[in-house]
């Protein structure tokens, strides 16, 4: 994985904002036609959702390094990898800014959700914090839902073709599983900062539409 690449265009992207204010001015915009479900604090609102989508950017180098060494752990480093390397390929494509980053990085969270999605499938537990999703819920309201549903038949398209019940049937992946019962397991997971720390935007899934 060449996440170094990608934390030097997460770099770039954050002088891009300074200069340009770019990102602050699409979110301030986006405000009052924000779906209902998205709580926001009253003061700052504009700031807290500014804040959250720079977090859940500058997660993806993590997020991928986390999920190929989860992977690796697993024994299924070949199997995963070339999903976790469209994720990375898609973050590396221009232009540059953290407006314009915000689909490539719901592209990579997605991507790692779904392999975590077949984790729990053959492992019975997940290997990411439920807050994940939450944050990609909010990024797919952010981004608009037929744009969202476009990037979900993507990943969903690619995991599909590339991993089957078949990946994890192997030799090392039972070794793995007998490991899941230790004290040590999920450590992978928890060297990585869990983004639910750093997030001021709350999810009330019950809340209709406007």
């Amino acid at each position: 994985m060449n996440t170094a690449a990608l934390r030097e265009q997460i770099h770039i992207a954050r002088q891009h904002e300074i200069e340009t204010g770019k990102l602050t001015r699409q979110l301030e915009n986006q405000l009052q036609h924000l779906h209902p479900a998205i709580q926001l604090p009253e003061t700052d609102a504009n700031g807290v959702l500014t804040r959250f989508v720079a977090a859940y950017i500058d997660e993806v180098p993590d997020l991928l390094d986390a999920a190929n060494e989860v992977a690796r752990e697993a024994g299924i480093e070949s199997q995963i990898k070339p999903v976790l390397k469209i994720a990375e390929q898609y973050f590396l494509q221009p232009p540059v800014g953290l407006d314009s980053l915000l689909d490539e990085a719901y592209l990579a969270h997605r991507f790692v959700e779904e392999v975590n999605d077949l984790y729990i499938k053959h492992f019975g537990q997940p290997l990411i914090p439920l807050d994940m999703t939450v944050a990609n819920l909010i990024a797919h309201q952010l981004l608009g839902e037929e744009f969202a549903n476009q990037l979900d038949e993507v990943v969903h398209h690619a995991v599909d073709s590339m991993l089957d019940d078949d990946s994890f049937a192997l030799e090392s992946v039972e070794a793995y599983r007998e490991k899941l019962s230790s004290p040590d397991t999920g450590a992978a997971w928890k060297r990585w900062p869990c983004m639910s720390r750093r997030l001021g935007v709350g999810l009330e899934l019950d809340q209709p539409a406007a």
